[in-house]
């Protein structure tokens, strides 16, 4: 069992930036990829970024491409999101995710929500006009 635990969400104004943490606890396992997506109100989980178990290869969504970067601390155990420029169009809860399965550093971590099977609670961004 895994558990992840998103922290550092919040109300912030449009222009203005947040860093979100994810902290894993439980039978963690260095090697795993770390996700995270977002849901809005009335929408699906969406994508948002992924980063290789290593923290060598990140993948993002084409809509938070060049605003928001993704981060690990395997020695914490802990994945970040910082996210600049936010827009009011990025207000969700963003959840922190990861897969059982192994990826290689290589490859592009998976973007899928199937592919990954560990869950966070969710925090809450709010970004106002």
């Amino acid at each position: 069992q895994v558990q992840l635990v998103e922290s550092g969400g919040g109300l912030v104004q449009a222009g203005g930036s947040l860093r979100l943490s994810c902290a894993a606890s439980g039978r963690t396992f260095s090697r795993y990829v770390r996700g995270w997506f977002r849901q809005a109100p009335g929408q699906k989980r969406e994508f948002v970024a992924a980063i290789s178990w290593s923290g060598g290869r990140m993948y993002y969504a084409g809509s938070v491409q060049g605003r928001f970067t993704i981060s690990r601390d395997n020695a914490k155990n802990t994945v970040y999101l910082q996210m600049n420029s936010l827009k009011p169009e990025d207000t969700a809860v963003y959840y922190c995710a990861a897969p059982a399965n192994y990826y290689s550093d290589y490859v592009d971590p998976p973007h899928l929500e199937d592919e990954y099977d560990y869950w966070g609670q969710g925090t809450q961004v709010t970004v106002s006009s």
